[in-house]
């Protein structure tokens, strides 16, 4: 939820039920390598998150990347000293950060992509595990592992809260989560496409659009990114088939950045990181409306799942 996920979505997402989550470069509107700035950006987010909410809500902090240490450490103060009460820790070791946010009373969510790292986050203390699947938009692990086949896996893997991330859009989606072990689920890219979200429209129109097998995978050389298909994953995708070296790609990467899609409106030559749900939507709303109709549809869903078996 790079550049999506600020303190209006946040607390849109809180007021109704729901728990928001700070994304990265929330509220900014230029790229800074300035670590004290972009900490203070958030502290500013998280304030206003405050004032429009009080409800609780969380703040995304990415453990990894050696040139993004000294920005996430800051930003972990920053959580601590405004407190916060929930970090979800994603992209690195739960050991990073998590006696460190627990000693300060802040609850820790622990994103994964296999049982192993389920198992490793638990004993090292955190609170709740998200088990994003492969389907998932943004960046993720190399393990491949869906979210149909990934949630029981964890569920049976460890005795904390398992929240499903990845190929959730609906009351049908949650559903199938619970169904599968998960306690709650964990939902980006149908909220990218709501009023509140920070996503520039000509990308909330371009997810709109999007029908079927509309995104794609790319392998960098960190992680995979499932991004929406347009003109910039085309040419990634050719670039590599055409044996571009690494460096080539990072620059082309870094030249075609969610910046410029998600703030500037590039919606066709930058990168969109979402998930495959963008085909299942149709719409642009509020996020109270798409929570509420998580809530007023799964009745009828279980409902439908009662009468199926019945008459099986």
């Amino acid at each position: 939820m790079n550049w999506v996920s600020g303190a209006d979505l946040v607390a849109a997402v809180s007021n109704a039920g729901g728990l928001g989550v700070l994304g990265p470069n929330a509220g900014s509107k230029d790229i800074t390598r300035d670590v004290e700035l972009t900490a203070e950006r958030i502290r500013g987010q998280i304030r206003r998150t405050k004032e429009l909410t009080k409800s609780p809500f969380g703040v995304n902090i990415i453990a990894t990347f050696v040139e993004n240490l000294a920005y996430s450490k800051k930003v972990v103060e920053v959580v601590i000293e405004e407190q916060v009460p929930v970090a979800v820790v994603s992209v690195g070791k739960p050991e990073t950060y998590t006696t460190l946010l627990k000693d300060a009373g802040i609850k820790v969510m622990h994103v994964i992509s296999t049982p192993d790292h389920a198992r490793k986050a638990e004993a090292v203390g955190v609170d709740a595990v998200v088990c994003v699947g492969y389907e998932s938009g943004g960046h993720k692990g190399f393990a491949g592992l869906t979210t149909f086949v990934l949630t029981p896996m964890v569920a049976d893997a460890v005795n904390i809260p398992v929240v499903a991330g990845g190929g959730v859009a609906d009351a049908r989606g949650m559903l199938a989560a619970i169904a599968l072990g998960a306690d709650g689920v964990y939902m980006g890219t149908r909220f990218m496409v709501t009023r509140e979200s920070a996503s520039h429209a000509s990308v909330k129109k371009a997810i709109v659009k999007g029908k079927g097998a509309c995104t794609v995978s790319l392998p960098k050389d960190f992680m995979i990114a499932r991004d929406l298909a347009n003109s910039f994953t085309r040419e990634y995708i050719e670039m590599r088939k055409s044996g571009a070296d690494q460096r080539e790609l990072n620059m082309y990467l870094s030249e075609h950045s969610q910046y410029r899609a998600q703030f500037l409106g590039h919606a066709e030559e930058a990168e969109i990181c979402c998930g495959q749900v963008a085909g299942l939507i149709s719409e642009e709303q509020g996020a109270n409306e798409v929570l509420r109709g998580l809530v007023d549809n799964i009745s009828s869903c279980f409902e439908e799942l009662k009468r199926k078996l019945d008459g099986a």
